[in-house]
């Protein structure tokens, strides 16, 4: 149940109105229950001085693209109040009109953009206004039987407006339906949401959970859990087997969707989900329509529902179904833009958002894995709505034509206009093994912040993690995942993609990265000690690199592989026969891959680099001292030793092959592939020509 979050000893040492604004927002938006996820809008009215020292009233309303949950007093736009009362004397007024005009009354013209339903507050005499889409109220609103259920909950102290979008039109029916019911204490937005006021901040905050509060109680009286959504049709699958599944079905999944742009995916089993998803009903309601306006740009207007018996031995048909399942829902999508496109309009990628699957959950679709959030986040919305509404009724939605016209609503779209560009690797997820050593960690960073996801995956899982936290606390939740992997394990690389696919979806680009090193003289060199390097630089680059080949196959949208070298790969290094021939193979088996891969757009190409000493699990142990004895000098004259051995005289360091990986990696070299580039500084023996 919905509780207040309100706590007076935060509120009191909060100094301006602006500032119990932002609070009073963010604890609507903490709670997704009460307001979707850059949904809703929050205003506070007060009197401030002009740049004149006047007294003027000023309405301080949420900017447009802001999130409630997290906005910040920068994200709301002061507007003066005597410019815009007077618009509400006028017959009607468009959008165009409507956006101008409000421009033109901001008190500072580095504010953002207000909010769509800015006249919404202004036009309520009131001093603090919330619009929220709180789920109780929203299963009132979607029911085909609310306004009357609203009568028996609210009696006459509530306001019903039938839906419009949201806009000038909007904003003055329910100013006119509140002047003229003197009882009213909210407004219900027939399938939108609600509106609350107050006279203070707290007041304010306070009457919008406890009207939440009302309706929820209304509607928790009359669930019966066992009929909900028609009652389970279907078994659950285990946690382990559901996860299973989701690994192996979301390359295929990830493929299908990526057509027009590629798209990030996360997997979401959470108990709403389950009991959704396996419901007699389920597959009739999810195609009724979104349960709210703003949840249209990130859901689209109806989910992919899979028509599948839950079955663990029966993958194959899942994959099949799914294929089939995507295939229709883009031709159903793109006939539904064509019924409904207006002048100018250019349609989205056409595949779902979101997808569900009978006893395994729900996939959702993202141009990155926040992004799928959002989509996953609203759809808990949804399911939460039609569980309320059809206890209370029947699910109804808007229609089609208007739910296009919010999707393709150009106010809206601006929303989506404020988000920062895409970049380089954006939409792409990158598997790099030794991501704890100073090669991988840097090409990690290096990727992310151009657009990358990144798997970290190295034998040393605490190391990765470590690296794994530091980006995530830079660049966003879940931009970066740790796995332990053991590369000369079939089993383990295969969990380790296993383990990719269901975090992200799939992979774009691999760095065949894990290192050791050895020394000895060739006739000291051991049986163990030559297969310890052929088994992790040879074997592992192999199952490393075969199990990417497969999973890019699958998802048929191509790929990069990138082959981490060594100048040893052409030079032959005295004191270094087991380092040196499986480093020639590493070169070669990259060559073959590419002659393979050109036909999947899978390019595989390889950097030779050279004493990488920064940052180098390899040179901080024994092969420090092995190299400083073959060359006759200290351990510690080695970084020297190596700076004068190059023509360049320069040392080379773990950036600098990032940067390598980065361009193969990337679209400047869309047409390299059986490349090797040497990042050595320049030593005339291991020239590659």
């Amino acid at each position: 149940m919905v509780q207040s979050l309100w706590q007076s000893s935060k509120a009191d040492e909060l100094q301006s109105g602006l500032d119990q604004l932002v609070y009073r927002s963010n604890i609507i938006g903490t709670d997704r229950r009460v307001c979707n996820y850059g949904g809703g809008n929050t205003s506070s009215k007060t009197i401030e001085k002009d740049f004149r020292g006047r007294d003027v009233e000023v309405m301080y309303v949420k900017g447009s693209g802001s999130d409630l949950a997290t906005m910040k007093a920068g994200n709301f736009t002061g507007l003066r109040m005597d410019d815009i009362r007077p618009l509400f004397e006028k017959p009607e007024m468009s959008d165009e009109d409507m956006v101008a005009y409000l421009a033109n009354c901001m008190i500072d013209s580095k504010h953002p953009r207000a909010s769509i339903e800015t006249l919404l507050h202004a036009f309520l005499p009131f001093k603090h206004v919330d619009h929220t889409h709180p789920d109780s109220i929203i299963s009132l609103c979607c029911a085909d039987n609310g306004k009357e259920l609203a009568k028996e909950i609210f009696g006459d102290r509530f306001v019903w407006v039938p839906y419009i979008r949201p806009g000038f039109t909007l904003s003055k029916m329910i100013a006119e339906g509140v002047l003229n019911n003197p009882k009213a204490e909210l407004v219900l937005m027939e399938k939108h949401g609600l509106v609350t006021w107050g006279e203070t901040s707290e007041a304010c905050y306070a009457q919008t959970i406890k009207i939440i509060s009302e309706a929820e109680a209304f509607i928790e009286a009359r669930i019966d859990e066992a009929k909900t959504f028609g009652g389970a049709k279907y078994e659950t699958l285990p946690a382990e087997v559901r996860q299973n599944i989701a690994a192996k079905v979301m390359p295929t999944i990830r493929g299908a969707v990526s057509d027009a742009k590629k798209m990030i995916l996360s997997f979401d089993d959470a108990d709403d989900v389950l009991q959704f998803v396996s419901g007699q009903d389920s597959a009739k309601l999810s195609q009724v329509g979104a349960a709210c306006p703003d949840h249209l740009v990130h859901t689209k207007v109806v989910p992919l529902f899979i028509d599948w018996t839950p079955d663990a031995n029966d993958i194959d048909g899942l994959i099949v179904k799914l294929k089939e399942g995507v295939a229709a829902y883009k031709e159903q999508y793109t006939a539904y833009f064509e019924r409904n496109k207006n002048e100018g309009d250019v349609m989205f990628e056409a595949a779902p958002r979101v997808i569900l699957i009978p006893g395994v959950g729900m996939i959702n679709t993202g141009k990155s894995w926040a992004m799928s959030q959002v989509s996953g986040a609203l759809y808990h919305r949804a399911i939460a709505v039609m569980r309320g509404a059809t206890a209370l009724g029947n699910f109804v939605s808007l229609s089609e034509n208007e739910s296009y016209n919010v999707e393709y609503w150009p106010l809206e779209l601006y929303k989506l206009s404020l988000a920062p560009p895409e970049a380089e690797f954006s939409r792409q997820v990158a598997f790099i093994t030794g991501g704890a050593g100073g090669i991988g960690s840097e090409t990690a960073r290096r990727l992310v912040s151009e657009g990358a996801h990144v798997v970290l995956a190295d034998l040393n899982l605490e190391g990765a993690q470590k690296v794994a936290d530091e980006i995530n606390a830079k660049w966003g939740e879940n931009r970066a995942l740790a796995v332990k992997v053991d590369v000369t394990s079939e089993e383990l690389v295969q969990a380790a993609y296993d383990a990719t696919a269901l975090a992200y979806g799939g992979v774009d680009i691999i760095v065949n990265n894990a290192g050791l090193a050895t020394s000895s003289p060739f006739d000291e060199t051991s049986l163990k000690e030559w297969n310890l390097n052929m088994n992790v630089l040879g074997t592992g680059y192999f199952l490393v690199a075969r199990e990417a080949f497969k999973l890019m196959k699958t998802q048929g949208i191509g790929g990069n592989m990138v082959f981490i070298g060594s100048k040893n790969s052409v030079y032959a290094g005295k004191n270094a026969t087991a380092y040196s021939s499986v480093k020639a193979l590493e070169a070669h088996l990259a060559r073959c891959i590419a002659a393979e891969g050109g036909e999947f757009g899978i390019r595989v190409n390889t950097i030779l680099p050279d004493a990488i000493l920064q940052g180098s699990a390899i040179w901080n142990g024994s092969w420090r001292n092995e190299r400083a004895a073959a060359y006759g000098i200290e351990p510690d004259q080695l970084e020297e030793y190596y700076r004068k051995r190059t023509t360049l005289l320069v040392n080379i360091y773990p950036r600098d092959i990032a940067e390598g990986i980065a361009f193969f990696a990337s679209s400047k070299s869309a047409k390299t592939t059986g490349c090797m580039l040497t990042i050595d500084g320049g030593v005339p023996a291991a020239f590659t020509r």
